[in-house]
């Protein structure tokens, strides 16, 4: 499972060394460094948006401000390369084949940011064919969701160490560690993203961040697509409850794959596809906040080579390069965002259709709430057979409907669609 309880535990490194076959010395010195050492972002960062509305990038962990780009991470604004590495152990013998392992995840990844990107990201997949014998067995890495950071220190450790002798990591731009997902000390819970607090070197190449893959097989639903999220600086999404009981969906529901990877509409929100560079400044409208603007929204999903109904049932070809959001600017560290959402592309089994209305806060970090979905319907639910929360599921302004975003005397107005089957919208502020 995917859900992180908290940000990624970062793990320091040895000193730049041409291989990694001498990590497990400096990983045991190291160990204990990592408890405390979490990652805020490097200094360094490539200029990216300056328009009145994108929100500044903060410190905070996987940061929604997009004014720049983070270099510490990929920009999935090309092909990137990424190996699978599958790992077996002495106590256990495999019972299903690297290529099956990989065909739970491949092509299925791919296609969605492929859809996400409108074309404009292709995550190239390099599964390994053969396994990888750890020197240890399964049992002995103590793997589960709050993993301590000795025992991460170790599987990492022996899983580089192991992998060096046959991968050449200076062709890969993102690491898969995939665990024998039928071994007895194999918890799928724990699969999640370790950052670096700075990168092993390998191969004259920084390895910042390693994906830890502990599915069943099959896996669930997408949940690499979610962990990759990671690689891209996107945050957690949902909310962990204290006590581990109660609904974790109560952030954004359906409504994007960084809150989760069983979410009926999982694309990625417009806000995310502008952070990473999916969305040109020419597709962002950013809405005065002292008169009201009238706007045509596309629908997010719809792209130049993506098939759906338009307003009455006419295919959306043909649109993807007009508005796909709108922003509205309430804070030096907060925005109300308008995007319309339906059943097109990755949310294709959206449970309704209309303006979805959200909140972002670039000083929260990952798993607290960067962002919040805003019922336009409060007091109703919908879909609750398959939806991961219902009061969310009928978040959108409908046709027709009007809305005031609470809290700060915004109000969305939708007037009808066009042929195309984008939305018409008038935003007017207090």
């Amino acid at each position: 499972m995917s859900r992180e309880p908290f940000p990624e535990v970062s793990v320091p490194r040895q000193p730049p060394r041409a291989r990694l076959r001498s990590t497990a010395a400096v990983f045991t010195t190291l160990s204990a460094l990592a408890a405390t050492s979490l990652i805020t972002g490097p200094s360094a960062a490539e200029p990216f948006f300056s328009v009145p509305c994108a929100l500044k990038r903060t410190a905070a962990h996987h940061s929604e401000g997009l004014d720049t780009w983070n270099a510490a991470y990929p920009r999935p604004a090309r092909t990137l390369d990424a190996v699978m590495i599958f790992l077996s152990f002495p106590d256990w013998t495999p019972l299903s084949s690297p290529d099956d392992i990989a065909a739970d995840h491949f092509p299925a990844t791919s296609d969605f940011f492929h859809r996400a990107s409108y074309g404009r990201f292709t995550l190239r997949a390099h599964p390994l064919r053969q396994w990888i014998r750890m020197p240890k067995p399964s049992t002995a890495y103590a793997i589960r969701r709050d993993w301590s950071v000795e025992q991460r220190t170790a599987y990492l450790r022996d899983a580089l160490t192991a992998a060096d002798r046959q991968v050449d990591f200076s062709r890969y731009d993102i690491v898969y560690f995939v665990a024998d997902p039928d071994a007895p000390g194999v918890d799928s819970d724990a699969t999640k993203v370790v950052n670096l607090d700075q990168p092993l070197r390998a191969d004259d190449t920084d390895i910042r961040r390693i994906v830890t893959v502990f599915e069943r097989h099959p896996p669930d639903r997408l949940v690499l697509a979610h962990e990759t999220g990671h690689v891209f600086d996107l945050p957690d999404l949902y909310h962990r409850p204290v006590d581990g009981k109660g609904d974790w969906d109560t952030y954004v529901g359906d409504w994007d794959l960084m809150g989760s990877q069983f979410g009926l509409a999982p694309d990625l929100f417009a806000w995310h596809k502008w952070k990473l560079g999916w969305l040109g400044t020419h597709q962002v409208a950013c809405v005065s906040a002292r008169k009201a603007s009238r706007l045509t929204l596309e629908p997010l999903g719809a792209g130049p080579d993506v098939p759906g109904a338009g307003a009455s049932g006419s295919p959306a070809f043909g649109l993807g390069n007009g508005t796909k959001l709108a922003v509205v600017r309430t804070g030096t560290d907060s925005a109300v965002a308008f995007e319309a959402r339906g059943p097109l592309g990755n949310d294709r089994s959206a449970c309704r259709s209309g303006i979805l209305v959200y909140r972002v806060h670039s000083g929260e970090a990952s798993g607290r709430g960067p962002v919040e979905v805003i019922d336009a319907h409060p007091d109703t639910e919908d879909c609750w057979e398959n939806s991961v929360y219902p009061p969310l599921a009928d978040a959108p302004v409908a046709l027709g409907e009007r809305f005031t975003v609470p809290g700060e005397d915004v109000r969305v107005e939708v007037d009808g669609r066009t042929p195309t089957g984008s939305w018409t919208v008038k935003i007017t502020p207090g």
